[in-house]
């Protein structure tokens, strides 16, 4: 019979005699969203309206000895039958020198261990988790990892989540996670091919036995990797698209989905999923934290479809917007902190081509057309980050200034406008970045008795900075910026902090710091809390306006051709910028004002917040708020929707309204409008997470309570 689950579970009924039946359990409230559960002698069928008039289906076998998952179907047609979750955990072992906020780490050049996924199924209940429902099968483990695993159900959408949610008292320990689909290899394969698309951007299937060849992991295009049913249908295995990349220097393609017989340590299986490599880019591999008795949720989704590989690919690239980043009405698409060293590769190619125009292969880079085709339309470069050789071989600071200054000029159009900038790394602490509304010369190493600042016949104004003071001057003649890269973290371990109270960071010119998703930590719904909570601390330590500060998205990753995977470290800001793009000949001065005054929202892509305002001010601005204050928001999503949170500050405390966002299907839009007390607070701003852990976030309206 059919019958809704949810909430404090009970026995569900009493299994048959014998044949080692796991226990289902049930509870007293109804499932939202027209979820129904039915219980067979040695099954039970969760199925739920995935979308466009279609049923979703997910039957879980209650006899242990048979594949975990009966099958998965949609609108009637089942897609894969007889397989099991599988997964691999890769333990390792950090070294906490700079605690758990670490990006500084290799535990993969230590010793370190895989262990497989063993799910002894002694209990599966089935519960209502607000608009969702969350179907958890009890007995999980893998090696010191033990908890359960999880699948959650998302009516309105096609989509599963899978995930092994388990914790460990094993101290300092840093992970790895493979997930997919298997089935045992001397059964009849459950699938007609493995299919995924390669960086030429064609579709490959693996038919037959070179579907169950010895375990590969290609190269794959938008992280995915898919099995068409050998009666039709398709299903993807789609990792979170930000969440599941731990942070590297280099966005390179990882073969990060796997197919095939034996993958490491699955013996005796065959089947197909996603992995995190081990290796990275061989550079700082920091992998995954797991805090002592912190649960990990180490999530990946199943996508059913009715079509072929080529139909649920789409279906999926969907919920990244084509790894694009929308159009934004009244907005404009920013980024920061590149490393891709154009200027030293120019000189370099022009020397040895003996060139004394664009030197060969360089017309177009390639990274130029990557940002085009993302629809990232202003990015900030962050270049001459390389040592003193590397620099010098290419030529004095003031050339590479100089063609610096020319080529982004040279490779902006109305489409991408490329700014100059630059990670100095000198006189402050720590890294920062610059970033000036015009081209500007300045040297780092100001000698005793030179001018601060001197006219050259050929460049103009030269300033030369040899301390913060120094940096501080030109900041404020210039009209530029300076800010915290990657904060508290790297090379800024103990920044800003450390200099909080130098006249430099009280500077409006001091924007703050910057947001990226790292260090990776599984035990957390949202991303990049290291920086959410410095903004925070920033705002709360601000004595005036003045010292107001503001957090923009950074990317912070090298060199980036076709190849790499740049979605994935991804984030932009969108400016609140009307009319045409700035042009690099007119000056970019309207940028530089939009993200001082804090006229943005940062995003991974998935999550949009068009609007924001806190009794009718926008962020960044100032609210003459009493002590109850009008939050209203627009927000549009792809994936379903977890939470927001209003977050505020009083000048010592941070407070957190959450707004459950569960009750919605994916591909939406809403208004959120609520009216809180804000009674002696001194700023609020917005996050909006979704269930793969994709975000967004405001910067913060500042309240007058004068």
């Amino acid at each position: 019979m059919g019958f809704a689950l949810a909430g404090i579970a009970a026995p569900l009924a009493a299994a048959p005699a014998g044949g080692g039946l796991t226990k289902l359990s049930r509870s007293t409230q109804a499932l939202s969203g027209d979820v129904r559960v039915t219980r067979a002698a040695d099954a039970v069928t969760i199925d739920w309206p995935a979308g466009s008039a279609v049923r979703g289906e997910l039957v879980l076998s209650l006899q242990r000895d048979r594949p975990l998952i009966q099958s998965v179907a949609i609108g009637g047609r089942a897609v894969l039958s007889g397989v099991d979750p599988a997964g691999v955990v890769t333990v390792g072992t950090r070294d906490l020198k700079q605690g758990w906020t670490v990006f500084f780490d290799n535990p993969r050049e230590r010793p370190f261990e895989a262990f497989p996924l063993t799910l002894r199924r002694d209990g599966i209940s089935v519960r209502k988790d607000g608009g969702y429902t969350k179907v958890t099968v009890g007995g999980a483990a893998a090696g010191p990892f033990s908890g359960t695993f999880e699948f959650t159900i998302y009516p309105g959408s096609p989509l599963i989540r899978a995930a092994m949610v388990m914790s460990t008292q094993r101290p300092a320990t840093a992970y790895t996670f493979d997930a997919g689909l298997t089935a045992p290899t001397s059964a009849a394969m459950p699938w007609r091919s493995i299919a995924y698309t390669d960086l030429t951007d064609t579709l490959v299937r693996r038919e037959g036995a070179d579907a169950r060849r010895p375990a590969a992991a290609p190269e794959v295009r938008a992280r995915m990797i898919v099995a068409e049913g050998a009666a039709g249908g398709a299903l993807a295995i789609v990792p979170p698209p930000h969440q599941f990349f731990y942070p590297v220097d280099y966005a390179n393609n990882d073969n990060s989905a796997w197919y095939g017989s034996d993958y490491r340590v699955l013996a005796g299986r065959t089947g197909f999923g996603v992995r995190q490599t081990l290796e990275g880019d061989r550079r700082w591999v920091p992998w995954v934290n797991a805090k002592p008795g912190t649960m990990q949720d180490m999530g990946i989704f199943y996508l059913a479809d009715q079509g072929d590989a080529a139909t649920v690919s789409q279906a999926a690239l969907a919920l990244t917007r084509g790894d694009r980043f929308k159009a934004l009405a009244g907005h404009r698409t920013f980024t920061s902190h590149y490393h891709v060293e154009h200027a030293v590769d120019f000189l370099n190619r022009a020397r040895f081509q003996q060139s004394t125009g664009v030197p060969a292969g360089l017309e177009t880079p390639e990274f130029v057309s990557r940002f085009k085709a993302m629809n990232v339309e202003i990015v900030h470069l962050a270049e001459l980050h390389l040592g003193n050789k590397e620099l010098d071989r290419a030529g004095d600071r003031l050339t590479l200034l100089k063609t610096i200054h020319g080529e982004t000029a040279r490779l902006s159009d109305d489409q991408l406008l490329l700014l100059p900038g630059e990670e100095p790394n000198v006189h402050l602490g720590g890294h920062w970045l610059s970033m000036f509304p015009k081209p500007v010369y300045w040297t780092l190493d100001r000698k005793e008795g030179q001018p601060f600042v001197e006219d050259d016949p050929v460049l103009g104004k030269v300033y030369h900075v040899g301390s913060s003071d120094d940096v501080l001057k030109l900041m404020e003649v210039e009209r530029g910026l300076m800010w915290t890269a990657h904060p508290r973290i790297k090379s800024s371990f103990g920044f800003p902090d450390a200099y909080r109270e130098a006249p430099f960071f009280k500077s409006d010119r001091f924007l703050g710091g910057a947001w990226k998703a790292m260090p990776s930590d599984l035990s957390e719904p949202r991303l990049g809390s290291r920086v959410l909570d410095l903004l925070d601390d920033m705002n709360n330590w601000a004595a005036g306006p003045g010292e107001r500060k503001i957090t923009p998205g950074e990317v912070d990753v090298f060199q980036i051709d076709r190849r790499s995977e740049l979605y994935a470290h991804m984030n932009v800001n969108y400016l609140r910028l009307n009319g045409p793009l700035p042009t690099h000949a007119g000056g970019w001065s309207s940028v530089l004002d939009a993200v001082r005054g804090g006229h943005f929202f940062t995003t991974t892509g998935e999550v949009l917040i068009p609007s924001f305002t806190v009794d009718g001010a926008q962020s960044g601005e100032t609210a003459a708020a009493g002590t109850r204050a009008k939050v209203r928001a627009t927000i549009e999503w792809t994936f379903p929707l977890a939470f927001a949170e209003i977050v505020s500050g009083d000048g010592t405390r941070v407070f957190r309204d959450r707004i459950d966002l569960t009750d919605g299907a994916p591909f939406g839009s809403r208004t959120i409008t609520r009216e809180i007390d804000l009674g002696g607070r001194k700023w609020a701003r917005l996050e909006v997470w979704d269930v793969a852990a994709n975000g967004a976030f405001t910067q913060p309206v500042f309240l007058d309570r004068r």
